[in-house]
């Protein structure tokens, strides 16, 4: 089997940021969200990757992922000129994919278990199409699916006023070639965009096998910025464990599971975890709330952070209080005159700030 992971498309939902950096590298707990991506793909004995990238942002994707070694995997690079759908993207992969069943994993999306038991199951079933499904409160926002008594979908609606099932559509799909046919057959819809929704149906009105493998764990969508934030909380909240190696000098206090990575220096502050501090960052009279995700080469002084992602090279000084926030690489937020209550903040990389 191999993959075909998505990582081309505008991120218009988490823009200024993504104006910048290709949104699926934008870091959740100091990694980005590729690398928990690849590291599924591995884990489930995948080695053949294909990712699909924009050419806006193709080289920090390509220089992020390598030739995928780091994983143990053999990475190659398919250019989408134009985001015209997800069906589009498969039809753009066509030759590299040639018949072999493949898993389609979208790279802006973290899934909280791995996808092994996903594959065995589609090759067990011997399935032409597998789709990720998950319950959801409102999913009148997704694509959702309706299943029989016996765990096939024989029906997808996108976004349905009315919704015939809570079962919302995850971004993991697993294929056999017969989707390749599906696609042919389809036609863009009102966005013009292929759709793989279209195709999937398609597959369904073929009498094509098409399951439902319905997630027990959490599943986040990165795409907007409270999004990004939550899926950042919980990323913290399941995985960080307590490693100092930075240094903490004598009047600093760490609290709770911290990762202070090598390089650090921590001077008269507080840190209360679950939080990261990344390479060579310096927080100097400072209190980093829980929640907080800080990249490497970060100078916080003077300052209150809590629920906030600041991106590598960034400056926070003199900040009374900074929440719910997404900072940008390389970007200033500085005290200016004067300064009343909280922040909330979205700014994109080298932007400058002055409150």
């Amino acid at each position: 089997m191999k993959a075909l992971v998505l990582s081309g498309g505008k991120g218009t939902r988490l823009r200024p940021l993504t104006h910048t950096i290709a949104k699926q590298l934008v870091p959740v707990a100091n990694r980005p969200i590729l690398g928990y991506v690849m590291h599924h793909l591995s884990e489930a004995g995948i080695h053949d990757t294909g990712v699909i990238v924009a050419p806006e942002t193709q080289n920090e994707v390509k220089n992020y992922l390598g030739n995928g070694n780091a994983w143990g995997l053999e990475i190659t690079y398919i250019t989408q000129e134009r985001p015209l759908g997800l069906a589009h993207a498969v039809k753009t992969a066509r030759d590299y994919l040639g018949d072999e069943p493949f898993i389609m994993y979208l790279g802006d999306n973290l899934l909280g278990s791995g996808i092994s038991h996903a594959v065995t199951a589609f090759e067990t079933e011997g399935a032409d199409c597998m789709i990720f499904l998950k319950k959801v409160p409102d999913p009148r926002a997704f694509g959702v699916a309706q299943l029989d008594d016996t765990g096939n979908i024989i029906k997808l609606v996108e976004k349905p006023k009315n919704p015939p099932s809570d079962l919302a559509l995850v971004g993991v799909y697993l294929f056999s070639n017969a989707i390749h046919e599906a696609i042919d057959n389809i036609k863009p819809s009102w966005r013009g965009e292929l759709e793989i929704t279209d195709a999937i149906q398609e597959l369904i009105d073929k009498g094509k096998k098409v399951k439902g493998e319905i997630l027990d764990s959490w599943w986040l969508d990165t795409g907007k910025k409270d999004d990004f934030l939550a899926a950042n909380t919980t990323v913290l909240d399941q995985y960080i464990k307590r490693s100092i190696k930075g240094h903490i000098d004598a009047t600093s206090t760490v609290e709770g599971r911290v990762e202070v990575a090598k390089g650090a220096k921590i001077i008269n502050s507080t840190i209360r975890g679950p939080a990261v501090i990344g390479k060579k960052t310096i927080v100097d009279n400072a209190f980093i709330g829980p929640y907080s995700s800080v990249g490497d080469r970060v100078v916080i002084r003077n300052s209150v952070i809590e629920h906030v992602v600041i991106l590598e090279g960034s400056i926070v000084e003199g900040v009374v209080r900074l929440e719910d926030s997404l900072i940008g690489r390389n970007a200033r937020v500085v005290k200016g005159k004067r300064l009343r209550g909280a922040l909330r903040l979205m700014i994109g990389d080298h932007s400058h700030v002055e409150i």
